[in-house]
């Protein structure tokens, strides 16, 4: 029986998914890696892959796809740009698992762009025609799928949603090295940043964080009637409502799904954050759903899958 893979990579290890072509997730597995730039590092993740088919009573010969979801650009000829998070080499890594599931067609994806499309194999995107993932964690990525296609641009940069600039009179850089991106409000760093601010601007004493991306704090200082916290979420919601009516003028999807660590407190915002777009958003353009996303951490393991198979 035929088999898909999709390859999830992280910094430190793998996260693997063995699924059937009509999507469903049979198994998963992870698989510790560190650099993946010797020989040595693709036989440990070729070795993994091949036990993960072992345990679940398949072989390399039933894949017929592979994906892998990384984290920097992919263009639309699948070729990976830079990777500033994670020491791998792509070409290397294709080539010895091509050599180990010769029936495989391989496909590289950007991570947050393979989010997007695991919402539309099995996801609360299926069926959808058009729509947008904003993934908000540490960061702000997001994933653009217009008549059914991802859109990933010329040279990978579609859907780079947490750049897009929200506030022109930012003086901080964001990581980018550009001024007043998305991300710098919209993270889970960035509200954080902008919770503590607002305690010193209103001389209240901060709750207790767990590191500088502790949005579950905050959220739950909202819900206690916290004074700070329903300002830092405030802000992100405008921001954020705003840089959607941006991306409708060019997209005009049917949906956005907000998912990533922050979308855990989707229903806290949600409302707010739909009023905020319908402020800002051309008129057409005020019936688009803003959902939350469905498959959390496992949307990219499904999404790359999809790609994989989608282009056999």
């Amino acid at each position: 029986m035929d088999r898909v893979l999709g390859i999830d990579i992280g910094g430190t290890s793998i996260k693997v998914g063995l699924f059937s072509t009509e999507g469903v997730l049979e198994a998963v597995t992870k698989i510790p890696t560190g650099e993946i730039v010797s020989e040595a590092a693709f036989a440990v993740v070729t070795t993994g892959l091949k036990r993960l088919l072992a345990d679940n009573g398949a072989s390399p010969e039933d894949v017929i796809a592979i994906g892998l979801d990384v984290p920097g650009p992919v263009d639309d000829d699948g070729k990976v740009g830079m990777l500033a998070n994670i020491e791998l080499d792509p070409d290397g890594l294709k080539a010895a698992i091509l050599r180990s599931f010769p029936r495989a067609n391989l496909a590289f994806v950007n991570d947050a762009n393979a989010a997007a499309l695991g919402e539309l194999w099995q996801g609360t995107a299926k069926g959808a025609n058009s729509f947008v993932l904003v993934a908000i964690g540490t960061g702000v990525g997001g994933g653009v799928v217009a008549n059914g296609k991802l859109i990933s641009g010329a040279f990978g940069a579609g859907g780079e949603i947490g750049h897009i600039t929200v506030n022109r009179d930012e003086t901080d850089a964001c990581g980018c090295g550009r001024k007043g991106c998305l991300e710098q409000y919209a993270s889970a760093k960035g509200i954080v940043n902008s919770y503590l601010a607002i305690c010193e601007e209103l001389g209240t004493e901060p709750v207790h964080l767990d590191g500088p991306t502790d949005t579950l704090s905050i959220f739950n200082a909202h819900r206690a009637g916290d004074k700070a916290a329903k300002k830092a979420i405030n802000k992100m919601v405008d921001y954020l409502g705003y840089a959607l009516a941006q991306i409708s003028l060019v997209v005009d999807p049917q949906v956005y799904l907000i998912g990533g660590g922050v979308g855990g407190g989707f229903n806290l915002y949600s409302e707010d954050l739909r009023t905020a777009y319908r402020s800002y958003c051309l008129a057409p353009s005020a019936s688009t759903r803003i959902l939350p996303a469905s498959l959390g951490n496992d949307a990219a393991m499904y999404g790359c899958a999809f790609q994989a198979l989608s282009e056999r």
